[in-house]
């Protein structure tokens, strides 16, 4: 009995450990207008964040700075960083936040894409549908009879979208970072793809404009939430970590989707957004193409891992 209680404390905190750090996501929107409607705009808002963040990651885990080592995927790592994030922020503050998300979340698509050329992974034809059915739920969801054809229909949507390949070239990247600089720890990962962000942010505020800057209380209220808002993107991202780490990816990736079902909540809750049909069947076509995107890299591991002599080990 002491052993199913352990095994199932093993898998069930790094669990709660990913929803937690999806439902932070999920509603990370809503911090981020009240930035906005402070005075802050939304890349003085990525980079200010983004930076407080990184300090948070480099003040706690200090000793792990030693281990970084200079490569050229630190900078392409941060660069991919920032624009997820800046698409993200940026879309988020102005856009419909679910078809931002979902926009963002083309992530099957982007990473096989990604992978072929980066990583050498093959690409099958399994990933070549799944790329086919994501892609063929944004094209639901954008199209309408006005515009006609299925693009982003403004600025904020491209954001979305642009966030999500970014989003994809750094999930891509990180694997191969920790393939070739095995010995930096995941916090310095985690410490370049902010500092990434706030850099990157930092030069696209120069061409944006702040119309009504944050002044006297609303300064002040502006800096609470920024020196908030790092905290808990560092310490959500370690959180994610300690979860990722310890269950298999294919099954964290599925939890992650939490997100999506946190964001719609959210933003019905609090900026009366609701979904129509093409946005619910769009997004459905969407997450399924995540489900099995997951689900067919879960299959071709086992088959990999069933494949290898008996003598040969699995870890």
């Amino acid at each position: 009995m002491s052993g199913s209680t352990g095994n199932w404390l093993r898998t069930s905190w790094p669990t709660l450990a990913i929803m937690l750090g999806a439902s932070v996501w999920g509603v990370i929107w809503y911090p981020l207008r009240m930035l906005a409607a402070l005075g802050v705009t939304g890349t003085a808002a990525s980079a200010l964040t983004s930076g407080a963040g990184c300090l948070f990651v480099l003040l706690v885990r200090r000793r792990a700075i030693r281990t970084v080592r200079w490569h050229w995927l630190l900078p392409a790592l941060a660069l991919a960083a920032g624009v997820t994030n800046l698409g993200f922020v940026w879309g988020s503050i102005h856009g419909q936040v679910m078809r931002v998300l979902l926009l963002f979340y083309l992530t099957p698509a982007w990473t096989a894409l990604f992978a072929h050329f980066i990583l050498h992974e093959r690409l099958t034809w399994s990933g070549v549908a799944l790329a086919a059915l994501s892609l063929a739920g944004a094209m639901a969801m954008l199209w309408s009879p006005q515009i006609g054809l299925p693009v982003p229909a403004n600025l904020a949507e491209w954001g979305g979208l642009v966030g999500g390949m970014g989003f994809a070239m750094s999930n891509v990247l990180i694997l191969k970072t920790s393939r070739d600089l095995p010995g930096m720890k995941a916090e310095m990962r985690t410490a370049t793809i902010f500092g990434g962000a706030a850099i990157f942010g930092a030069c696209a505020s120069l061409f944006e404009a702040m119309p009504n800057p944050p002044a006297g209380a609303h300064l002040g209220m502006a800096a609470l939430l920024v020196l908030g808002l790092g905290f808990l993107l560092g310490s959500n991202n370690m959180l994610v970590q300690y979860g990722v780490a310890r269950i298999p990816a294919n099954r964290a990736s599925i939890i992650m989707l939490f997100e999506i079902v946190v964001t719609a909540l959210s933003a019905w809750l609090f900026a009366g957004e609701t979904p129509g049909p093409r946005e619910w069947a769009g997004g459905a076509c969407i997450v399924l193409a995540s489900v099995l995107s997951s689900w067919v890299h879960r299959t071709r591991s086992q088959e990999q891992l069933g494949s290898r002599p008996p003598h040969q080990s699995t870890a």
